[in-house]
């Protein structure tokens, strides 16, 4: 008994993928990681499969597709192994349907993941706040209907298509067969390899899940007659497989389809199932010039790829890429930076100052408010949209009134930028209030399903749609689904130029907002605004021979012949919150190109410029206010308990370094702005004060709010927030710091209208 299980063909087809085909095994390894929540929690990525969305909810349809995509990836891994290792096992060619008793007993390893996967996504759905636990009934039966659907439809097509030995030679086939040179030339020049290989395989699992013997007369029968079996397999195999991966490209024509932008996971397993069928495919048919072939294709893919027809920009939307680029050079910065620059600017951001005081006839001092808001993708959006609608309620709008300059990188300023024109609105406008909770309903949305369903049937390939905005035409891809998403997920109303509020900032309705950005080129930040701020990367002293360099780059002045203005105020955000290969880095017509990445790396939490806008103009806030209330919207703790640590294990040796970089990247600029606050604080000639609000659920006992003991979890860094990540951001204001820092806040500003 014990040699029928261990010779048995489920046992020896996954020690053979131990064997031969780790790779495969590897991506399910990877998978089960993800799963267990051993690898991506940071980021989000195990919600994404445990938690997906579809049409904005999770819903028994969204893991009806997730049961489709794992059962495609399950069929790719199955159709892989058969093309590459089932012609060594002869018995299969005369046991009835070959393929469907090969996927039977290679299921070891997906069985494995299927099983943990139910598990915990059951246990997190019933940890998540449902109704009602039989929801997850519901979604059980989703993902199961959505798995038999699929293994219904391919084993289907098998079973009529597949043919064992006694069938195949009554003639119906051969020839077809005879036509498939190539195949029939490949498998048998393998074949011949194989002959001389001893793999024992004495029982097998039958339909009916029976352990069966295998045949002991195998060898009676003809070896160019067992080939063709395994030839028509083959074939089939391959013309599914070129099937769905057609079909997975095509769909890429309908993109923009809400209906077709699967849950961001679905796509996933749909990218690694054709990467699978890929590799089985090359595997075949060029045998031991498999590896040469790919290394030669990933090289000359690299060697073509900044040509034309391949390197297509990622662009900024609404300005003018037909005309000549602009220069990008040291001499050309100098140029656009001098002392009647620096003046002019100043002099209409003074303009701008007074309009701001004459809102305040009865007050000859008011207190000026400055916002700086961290980055932090979703979590930070929402989370500061949070902290301002709370705040402009708990003074009846008295601090929004005060506030003239809102600073921050990535989430932060997109949800900054969401509230300032939920504001502006309101003020002509009595449909829209500031503190209506439907806004965070509408910053929260899913905004990741359509940007990966994007890179797998457009971004990966040659892209070739285009759309027009602010009458220049441009290349859609997954930054134009970021965008497209977020002006759906926000009904419209961030969509318009950024000369559109060149007015409103100009007369203090509403803050200025300098939106910035990366430029990975030389580390120099690009300020965009409707207002050239010119100031805030350069000495105002103006002095001749300064061997200073300029820290940033006006937008608006350097590309004022790309029609800057005509920018789409959108595309300033998404450059300001570029997240590495979610969001690709935008590409500026300039010679040579200026590429923007993510401003977070340069300065996460907006304090810099804040600052810098209150050192250039002291000596007006020191006539004309009462002070400065610096309000800082954090997505993180800023003073947390020194972990311990353990003596590091070889691999944490390795890795340790970079990790600590990462992690201490939030600290050390933390460290720097301590530095930088209290320089300011210590020496500007009127008085400032800082209120800083915390995303910290650790800290928020649900008990205080529910009666229960359960402490709230971090929400991860990404573009998609789950229903627990959402709560723990909205119960977050109630920590105790920040009901200190908002107690505060309405001794500045009483609870009542101003003037």
């Amino acid at each position: 008994m014990r040699e029928r299980i261990l010779y048995s063909f489920p046992v020896q087809l996954f020690l053979l993928h131990l064997r031969k085909n780790l790779a495969l095994v590897f991506v399910w390894g990877i998978l089960l990681g993800v799963i267990l929540e051993q690898f991506g929690v940071v980021l989000g990525i195990p919600f994404l499969f445990l938690d997906p969305e579809y049409l904005y909810e999770v819903s028994w349809l969204s893991f009806f597709l997730m049961g489709v995509g794992l059962a495609i990836l399950t069929m790719a891994f199955h159709m892989t192994t058969y093309i590459m290792d089932g012609r060594q096992f002869k018995f299969l060619a005369i046991i009835p349907k070959p393929f469907i008793h090969f996927c039977l007993n290679n299921s070891i390893v997906p069985l494995i993941f299927y099983l943990v996967y139910i598990v915990k996504f059951v246990v997190f759905q019933l940890d998540n706040d449902l109704p009602s636990d039989w929801v997850v009934l519901k979604y059980f039966f989703g993902f199961s209907l959505g798995s038999i659907f699929s293994f219904g439809l391919i084993f289907g097509y098998f079973a009529f298509t597949n043919k064992d030995f006694f069938i195949l030679f009554a003639g119906s086939l051969d020839m077809r067969l005879r036509k498939v040179r190539m195949t029939r030339a490949t498998v048998l020049s393998q074949y011949k390899e194989l002959k001389i290989r001893k793999d024992k395989v004495f029982t097998y699992l039958d339909l009916g899940l029976k352990l069966k013997d295998v045949r002991p007369d195998i060898a009676r029968f003809e070896t160019q007659q067992l080939l063709r079996v395994f030839d028509q397999n083959h074939l089939n195999l391959f013309l599914i497989q070129i099937f769905l991966t057609f079909v997975v490209l095509f769909l890429g024509i309908f993109k923009e389809n809400e209906i077709l932008q699967f849950p961001a996971a679905m796509s996933v397993t749909l990218l690694l199932a054709i990467l699978i069928m890929l590799v089985g495919a090359m595997s075949f048919w060029l045998r031991s010039w498999a590896t040469l072939v790919a290394v030669v294709i990933i090289f000359s893919v690299n060697y073509f790829s900044n040509f034309s027809f391949l390197n297509r920009p990622h662009e900024a939307y609404g300005i003018n890429y037909e005309i000549q680029p602009a220069i990008y050079s040291l001499a050309r910065l100098d140029s656009l930076i001098h002392r009647d620059t620096l003046q002019k600017d100043r002099e209409n951001t003074l303009r701008i100052l007074e309009n701001w005081k004459s809102k305040f006839p009865n007050d000859s001092l008011p207190k000026l408010v400055l916002v700086a808001a961290s980055g932090g993708g979703q979590r930070a959006a929402l989370w500061t949209l949070h902290v301002l609608q709370t705040m402009h309620h708990a003074t009846n709008g008295v601090i929004t009134k005060h506030t003239e300059l809102y600073t921050g990188a990535s989430g932060g300023v997109l949800g900054e930028a969401f509230f300032r024109e939920i504001y502006l609105r309101s003020l002509s406008d009595s449909a829209f209030n500031p503190t209506d909770t439907k806004f965070l309903d509408q910053i929260s949305a899913d905004n990741l399903n359509p940007i990966i369903f994007t890179l797998l049937v457009n971004d990966l390939l040659i892209r070739n749609q285009r759309f027009e905005y602010g009458g220049y035409s441009h290349l859609k891809d997954r930054g134009f689904a970021f965008e497209n998403q977020l002006n759906i997920n926000t009904h419209g109303i961030l969509d318009k130029p950024l000369n559109a509020y060149r007015d409103p900032e100009f007369l203090a309705k509403i803050p200025l907002l300098p939106v910035t950005t990366l430029v990975t080129n030389d580390g120099r930040k690009l300020v965009i605004s409707p207002h050239s701020m010119s100031f805030l990367g350069s000495s105002t002293l103006g002095k001749t021979g300064m061997d200073e360099k300029k820290q940033s780059i006006d937008f608006l002045r350097f590309f004022a012949a790309h029609d800057a203005g005509n920018l789409r105020f959108l595309s300033a955000l998404r450059m300001s919150a570029t997240f590495p290969f979610i969001t690709p880095n935008v590409e500026l017509p300039s010679e040579p190109a200026m590429e923007t990445m993510d401003t977070g790396l340069s300065d996460n939490f907006g304090i810099q410029d804040a600052l810098r806008f209150l050192y250039v103009f002291q000596e007006w806030v020191a006539k004309n206010t009462s002070g400065v209330v610096l309000v800082s919207i954090r997505d993180s703790e800023k003073s947390i308990e020194i972990p311990k640590t353990e003596p590091p294990r070889i691999f944490e040796k390795i890795f340790t370094p970079l990790k600590n970089i990462y992690i201490n990247w939030d600290n050390v600029q933390t460290i720097q702005n301590e530095v930088l606050f209290n320089y300011m604080n210590e020496s500007m000639p009127f008085e400032m004060e800082r209120i800083e609000f915390e995303y910290a659920p650790e800290h928020v006992q649900i008990g205080e709010l529910t009666g229960s003991q359960e402490t709230m979890q971090r929400a991860s860094l990404n573009w998609r927030l789950t229903a627990r990540e959402k709560k723990s951001i909205l119960t977050s204001i109630y920590s105790s710091k920040n009901r200190l820092a908002m107690d505060r806040i309405q001794e500045i500003f009483p609870n009542s209208p101003e003037d």
